[in-house]
């Protein structure tokens, strides 16, 4: 069985040396380092802390905080920097399905296979 875990870490380190995962690093390295972008997320925390407090207490969020945030994620999205990051983990997600498709073509055709493997 240690060679399944074994192909699973190749996996996962040749899925880290695709363009689409390093497009991907590079833009959450980028967003990190953005003060605009940071500012946003942190004011959006705020909000929903705000908001999840409310609504565990019963009540509904007052409508100025429902209003704040969604004037902050409307402006969040305005972001070039959101908007790079989105893209890039969107196609790189887009692997990550053809991957996860791939595995599952496997196991169903391993399924069928009547060599056993030991492990």
């Amino acid at each position: 069985m240690s060679s399944v875990y074994e192909m699973a870490k190749d996996l996962g380190a040749a899925l880290a040396r695709t363009d689409e995962y390093q497009a991907f690093k590079r833009a959450m390295d980028a967003a990190s380092d953005d003060r605009e972008l940071v500012d946003m997320r942190n004011r959006l925390e705020e909000l929903e802390v705000r908001i999840e407090s409310a609504l565990r207490s019963g009540r509904e969020p007052d409508d100025d905080v429902k209003s704040a945030y969604e004037a902050a994620t409307a402006e969040l999205q305005t972001l070039a920097g959101y908007q790079r990051l989105v893209a890039t983990q969107s196609n790189f997600d887009k692997v990550m399905y053809k991957v996860n498709q791939t595995v599952a073509q496997g196991i169903e055709e391993g399924a069928r296979s009547r060599i056993i493997l030991t492990s």
